[in-house]
């Protein structure tokens, strides 16, 4: 027989030794630094996404709350009809009317007018005069105050500042027709509409002499702005208005991509809910200052006492997003610490756990059996969806609010339980199965 040749390299077989372990294999550095380059490069991004979105949170916030209530007709609509129930609003627009009304119309002139054949004693018509002309000022003020207190003066609201945010996008946008126009080097306002109605209401209280009362042109225009500053808007208006429709879905998006890259997401979960808690405080902080500045600018002039009022009107739907944005930022916090690996975590979630697949195991047998298999081999992304779902329900129609991040918590943590529930009664079911067909080994073997 030919003598056999020892084997090569190639030809070497594996074998497994049984004796003491030898001395562990580790990598060298070249395999160790490609290991560890993509864990710190995914790490790195995930703070700098973070950062940058907890740095634009705020802003993001601000900018959207105005391109939404500039942009969208119902929602500044909706946003300042309110207003016309405020009694303090509801004095000065009755104070300014009234004022404007007595001015165009010389209630003295027109008395002495209507007077002057009927009494020819001087003195006599002078000691009228005076009273006549109060008793007609006091049923101006009355009927003008009656009228902005009227369902009437509401739609009337309504269909001015409908037209009136429909002309100013105008505006912006380089047209010059409807209420709202530049005429000149100013923007003007036209109110003859309004003028209009409180004269037809006066009228039809008997109040005829402010029928034929001339009203001058310049008296049926406010001015709003100057035209240089109507440029600077313009300008403003191109440039912000696309970032401010997008800045806050990027925002959105950065937190989602730091979530994704985070090897530990737990822990990025309470980040960025600490993030998001703080710019609520940050949003809630702005308002503050920025409501005392509005009050002060408007110190002295008619519209101090209802100033505030205006200012928290106006804010409403910023100041609503504040509170949803502190709320879920805390809910965020609780969650991060309750999927953590800390001790007061792990021990609530394994005892609320434990206890929702107890309750699912006495209903293994059957159809909730049969579910909770297939509930419990795709846990991981019926979680996933259950989160996305409860995202929806939050942001649905852009019009966020605390009652429904309440709501939308509630169905994320009922859709949670029945899930973990299921996982419960799919792995007694599981167990079960594996257990009869042994047990009935064992009797054929017996």
């Amino acid at each position: 027989m030919p003598e056999e040749e020892p084997a090569g390299p190639s030809d070497a077989q594996p074998t497994v030794s049984l004796g003491a372990p030898g001395p562990a294999a580790t990598p060298g550095p070249s395999q160790s630094t490609v290991l560890e380059r993509p864990s710190r490069a995914r790490s790195i991004a995930a703070v700098i996404c973070v950062v940058l979105a907890g740095l634009l949170t705020t802003p993001a916030a601000v900018a959207y709350w105005g391109q939404r209530t500039l942009n969208d007709t119902q929602r500044y609509v909706d946003t300042v009809e309110p207003l016309v129930n405020s009694p303090e609003v509801q004095d000065v627009i009755a104070t300014k009317v009234t004022d404007a009304i007595e001015q165009q119309v010389d209630i003295e002139a027109l008395v002495n007018d209507v007077f002057a054949g009927v009494i020819t004693d001087r003195p006599r018509l002078e000691q009228l005069v005076g009273p006549l002309s109060a008793a007609i000022n006091g049923l101006i003020d009355r009927e003008v105050r009656a009228f902005v207190a009227s369902d009437e003066f509401a739609d009337l609201w309504t269909r001015v500042n409908t037209r009136a945010q429909q002309a100013l996008q105008r505006v912006l946008k380089g047209e010059s027709q409807g209420a709202v126009s530049l005429q000149g080097d100013q923007v003007v306002l036209d109110v003859d509409e309004v003028i209009n109605q409180v004269k037809e209401r006066l009228v039809a209280r008997g109040l005829t002499l402010v029928q034929n009362a001339p009203v001058p042109e310049t008296d049926r225009q406010i001015v709003l702005m100057e035209a240089p500053q109507v440029k600077q808007l313009r300008t403003i208006y191109a440039f912000g208005n696309p970032v401010a429709r997008w800045l806050l879905p990027i925002v959105g998006l950065l937190y989602l991509v730091a979530f994704g890259l985070a090897r530990r997401r737990p822990r990025m979960t309470v980040a960025i809910g600490a993030l998001l808690a703080a710019n609520a405080l940050l949003v809630a902080l702005t308002l503050s200052i920025g409501r005392q500045l509005f009050v002060d600018q408007l110190a002295g002039t008619a519209f101090a006492a209802a100033g505030r009022v205006f200012f928290d009107t106006l804010l409403a739907y910023l100041e609503r997003g504040q509170r949803v944005l502190l709320g879920l930022g805390l809910v965020l916090v609780v969650a991060g610490w309750f999927a953590g690996s800390n001790r007061s975590g792990t021990a609530v979630r394994t005892s609320l756990t434990g206890g929702l697949e107890d309750t699912g195991t006495r209903l293994a047998d059957g159809q909730v059996g049969g579910a909770g298999r297939w509930v419990a081999a795709n846990v991981g992304w019926l979680r996933a969806t259950v989160g996305v779902l409860g995202a929806v329900v939050l942001i649905w129609g852009n019009t966020v609010s605390l009652s429904r991040l309440w709501w939308s918590l509630a169905l994320v943590l009922v859709l949670l339980a029945l899930v973990q529930v299921l996982v419960g009664a799919g792995r007694a079911a599981a167990a079960d199965g594996v257990t009869r067909p042994k047990e009935a080994a064992a009797r054929v073997v017996g």
